[in-house]
């Protein structure tokens, strides 16, 4: 038995290739392993939006050439794979492998070859690649991604994902729909489709609305999520697809980045403020209940204080339920590195913890009032401290409850307790025994 170790950094997308790498090379004969030591083939799948998360496995890889001996193959794969390509196996001697997302296929002859000494790199764009006829390999339980869409052709000058995911194509929804049926008649309920810019989907002759249409009504599905999509591609057909699909979960997570329509323009993002507002506005007038959480990007180049203050005043008008906020990466290649006024590191760690605070304080107050409500939950796994379990409501709160291991992919109705700010605490309804078991 030969063994395989992944370890894996960054998006869901990442998470969804990291179980096709698991399919690539589980039919050569490959089993999975969490244990470094025992493996034949050890691969990073990496992260390449930030510096931080490139430094984060160039480290790691450091440490897991301890476990390097004849016949072990150490690789990297990914999007910092991808940008670095043949200057990784030059800076870093210990690694054998360097492969881009488009390079899955070549996985087992590119082992045969480190083997034999051979160490290689395979970053070659394949815009035809969708890994069709490979089925990932995967925990099967109550939730499942689904890749719908790879690359993108939006130009935003902080992001390097052009660079490493190649131009956006969309799988066809037949083939989509196929793998979707298929994982409903293993037991899997919720879906979540990935795309770099998921709501641009488009194969050609039918689009995200009829993605949402077509896999929402797959017999065995309840839920439907999708990310992350681009304010700019949200139709009035998709929305209106997103009312109207009783499956399609009320919560959608819309970049924003920055509240000023002014670093909006340098950033590329071909919105501004008034036209996110916008859209804000028509996703809730159609999902009155809907939840929206969002990523945020401060000390762009050039941002005042006073444009930090719109992204603030604009966490404040929206009400986001969540959002991923950041500083500012340089990433080499991109558009922002070459503009001037770029804000000092001290600055920048500032501004973050400010918009960190005022995140927090609007979704707690947004929180605060679902006290008492009761939701539907489905009961994903145990907590990572404590004997409760972690569910999730329709609209992406995670509630914790008291109950055996074997409710976990069930679906209860819970009454919301208490909140931390951010999780909350709930108990079953009087008759709240399992709505439906899955998986």
């Amino acid at each position: 038995m030969k063994y395989l170790y992944v370890e894996t950094y960054g998006c869901q997308m990442n998470v969804a290739d990291t179980e096709l790498l698991f399919g690539v090379l589980g039919k050569e004969g490959y089993a999975p392993t969490d244990e470094p030591s025992k493996a034949d083939v050890m691969l990073v799948n990496t992260c390449a939006v930030r510096d931080n998360a490139e430094q984060r496995v160039i480290g790691r890889l450091g440490e897991l050439k301890r476990f390097k001996r004849p016949g072990v193959v150490l690789g990297t794969v990914g999007c910092m794979a991808q940008r670095l390509g043949q200057q990784l196996l030059e800076d870093v001697p210990h690694v054998d492998l360097v492969i881009g997302p488009d390079g899955y296929r070549a996985l087992p002859d590119l082992i045969e070859g480190a083997l034999a000494g051979d160490r290689a790199a395979d970053v070659d764009f394949k815009t035809w690649e969708h890994y069709e006829d490979i089925a990932p390999q995967r925990e099967i339980g109550s939730k499942a991604f689904v890749t719908i869409q790879r690359g993108c052709d939006y130009r935003c000058t902080f992001c390097i994902v052009p660079m490493t995911r190649g131009r956006e194509r969309s799988r066809k929804l037949s083939d989509v729909l196929a793998e979707v049926e298929s994982l409903a008649r293993r037991g899997v309920s919720e879906i979540t489709l990935l795309g770099q810019t998921v709501n641009s989907y488009n194969d050609g002759e039918r689009d995200f609305a009829d993605m949402l249409y077509e896999v929402g009504a797959v017999a065995g599905i309840r839920r439907v999520r999708f990310t992350s999509p681009h304010p700019n591609d949200f139709s009035n057909r998709v929305i209106e697809a997103m009312a109207a699909v009783p499956t399609v979960c009320e919560h959608v997570h819309l970049p924003v980045q920055s509240g000023s329509s002014r670093v909006l323009k340098l950033m590329g993002r071909k919105y501004d403020r008034e036209g996110y507002l916008r859209c804000v506005e028509q996703l809730r007038r159609s999902i009155p209940d809907i939840a929206i959480s969002t990523d945020i990007i401060v000390g762009f180049p050039g941002e005042t204080e006073a444009e930090f203050l719109e992204t603030e005043s604009l966490v404040r008008e929206v009400g986001f339920d969540d959002a991923f906020t950041f500083k500012y990466s340089q990433r080499d290649g991109t558009g922002a590195v070459r503009l001037p006024d770029q804000v000092p590191e001290e600055v920048k760690g500032e501004r973050l913890e400010r918009i960190i605070s005022t995140v927090r304080e609007v979704a707690c107050s947004r929180n605060m009032g679902l006290i008492g409500v009761k939701v539907e939950v489905l009961a994903e796994g145990m907590a990572r401290r404590g004997e409760l379990i972690q569910s999730r409501t329709r609209g992406n709160k995670v509630v914790l409850i008291d109950g055996p291991a074997e409710l976990i992919g069930s679906y209860l109705t819970v009454r919301l307790t208490g909140t931390t700010g951010a999780t909350f605490t709930g108990v079953p309804t009087p008759t709240g025994k399992e709505l439906a078991i899955v998986g």
